[in-house]
């Protein structure tokens, strides 16, 4: 990959062009297929402004022939990006990590319809670092804790931890009134994609995910519960406790997808991922963190 800076907190996304190269006489020709949302003038446009670059990190141009195979790398821009008005705070930094406590509503990573309104965008601009990425991640819709690796030759090891489970996770939810299950108690289900657009669903099998699930405080009608997850399947505590009949407070998509036109901000998803703690695969010193937000409905 040729050495191409970010640009506002964004590095260049990588594209390889088809073998096929039958009906395109000009990389132009190709981008107007392949990216059918803009017109070939807004695609040109990016290229006469120097946001495509061929394999070795030289801009195109709007005559460029076509090479298949040919790698190309380019800057995403995204039109009307609507904005999140909510601030992450840094908990933490030294040369290796950054802490971030992340609001609702904020996406870890670009990706889709999100770019600058993302955690990593966010941070690479404040903190002047190029180099930071995710340990891991969490939904776009819950808030808390997110860990990053400042040195990429240390990443893997972070990485890691997540992968074998050796990383306490704690995260608090707001659900109904538990009047069916003894608590506390670890509950174990199998966990795989679902048919429906962005839904996980539990399936029979053995199970690949579980959850230790205690009651902290009870109201008349809800409760505040503390998860602490071994495994980090996608939407594995939503899933969960929607089949445990608690559905997590405004969640949008458990048990039931929710259409809606446009995002209500006001009603955030009731799940916060509250601490983390870890022995440093680097320094071999005890690491733990705490988020300072809290919940916005507190059991009632």
């Amino acid at each position: 990959m040729p050495d191409l800076p970010t640009r506002d907190g964004v590095g260049p996304s990588v594209i390889t062009l088809p073998r096929d190269a039958s009906d395109w006489k000009t990389i132009l020709d190709f981008l107007v297929t392949r990216f059918t949302y803009l017109t070939r003038d807004e695609i040109s446009q990016r290229i006469d402004a120097g946001a495509i670059y061929d394999a070795v990190g030289v801009p195109i141009s709007s005559g460029t022939k076509y090479q298949p195979q040919q790698k190309l790398y380019y800057y995403r821009a995204i039109e009307n990006e609507v904005p999140v008005p909510f601030q992450e705070t840094i908990l933490f930094e030294d040369e290796l990590i950054v802490v971030a406590d992340k609001p609702h509503f904020l996406a870890v990573t670009p990706g889709g319809r999100f770019l600058q309104e993302t955690l990593l965008v966010r941070l690479k601009r404040k903190l002047g670092c190029d180099l930071i990425a995710p340990m891991h991640r969490i939904d776009r819709e819950t808030a808390g804790l997110v860990l990053f690796c400042k040195v990429p030759a240390m990443r893997g090891q972070y990485q890691l931890l997540f992968q074998l489970q050796r990383v306490q996770k704690t995260y608090l939810a707001v659900a109904p009134l538990n009047r069916t299950h003894a608590m506390p108690l670890t509950y174990r289900s199998c966990i795989k994609q679902s048919s429906y657009f962005m839904q996980m669903m539990e399936v029979a099998g053995a199970p690949n995910c579980d959850v230790k699930i205690d009651c902290v405080r009870e109201g008349m009608h809800r409760a505040l519960y503390q998860l602490s997850p071994s495994t980090g399947k996608k939407h594995q505590l939503r899933v969960q406790m929607a089949a445990l009949g608690l559905p997590i407070l405004n969640d949008q998509i458990y048990p039931l997808h929710v259409s809606a036109a446009e995002e209500d901000m006001l009603k955030p998803l009731q799940l916060l991922a509250q601490k983390i703690a870890f022995t440093d695969p680097v320094t071999g010193s005890a690491r733990e963190f705490v988020s300072e937000r809290l919940l916005a409905l507190a059991p009632i």
